[in-house]
């Protein structure tokens, strides 16, 4: 009888052994797996704002380029020699505005001299030179909406289930980032490619 109980003790315990290896190796299993899930939802996040300093920079890099072409603009106009000193006075003007960062008001300084003088449209710097400043403009449009489509992409992740929770969990330090605004006003439209009129 000893033995019968010697033999159903260790089966007992032989059974209980493996019941708790086998918990172990569960609960051993979900807490992997749910640090995995935690990080990569932090290594996701970190990757939104990677992605946004990126396009931060590309922006960056355009309106830097945007002035430099204006200077460009403004000196393809400079060698324009057909024109009075107040017209020089602002041409100055013009390009002080834009070494401010003041483009807009500018390219209103600029295109009050070029609509002065028809024949200076025609001059092969000045179309190289509005032909740049026009695709950097457009660069720049492309760069901006790419930024606020991070901005939004990387708003709503945080936003979202489970991110928010395990985000929140992880003590994780969120990034505030603003939408970068560009309005358009269409009654300042410069005419690029002289008057209607004009053939």
């Amino acid at each position: 009888m000893d033995d019968n109980k010697k033999l159903d003790k260790e089966n007992f315990m032989k059974s209980n052994l493996k019941k708790i290896g086998a918990t172990t190796i569960v609960v051993a299993s979900v807490g992997i797996t749910g640090l995995f899930l935690t990080k990569s939802v932090e290594n996701k996040a970190i990757g939104f704002e990677e992605t946004i300093a990126a396009s931060k920079a590309s922006v960056n890099k355009e309106e830097k380029r945007r002035v430099d072409l204006f200077s460009n603009l403004v000196d393809s106009i400079e060698s324009y020699n057909d024109y009075e000193s107040s017209t020089m006075n602002k041409i100055v003007e013009a390009r002080n505005q834009s070494k401010k960062g003041n483009i807009d008001s500018a390219a209103k300084e600029l295109n009050v001299v070029v609509e002065k003088y028809p024949n200076l449209k025609s001059s092969e710097n000045y179309k190289k030179a509005m032909m740049e400043f026009s695709v950097t403009e457009n660069r720049l449009a492309d760069y901006r909406d790419n930024y606020n489509d991070q901005v939004k992409k990387y708003n709503k992740y945080l936003r979202s289930f489970p991110s928010k929770q395990l985000l929140n969990f992880q003590g994780y330090e969120k990034v505030k980032y603003d939408y970068l605004e560009f309005k358009v006003d269409n009654a300042d439209a410069l005419n690029l490619f002289g008057n209607k009129d004009e053939k």
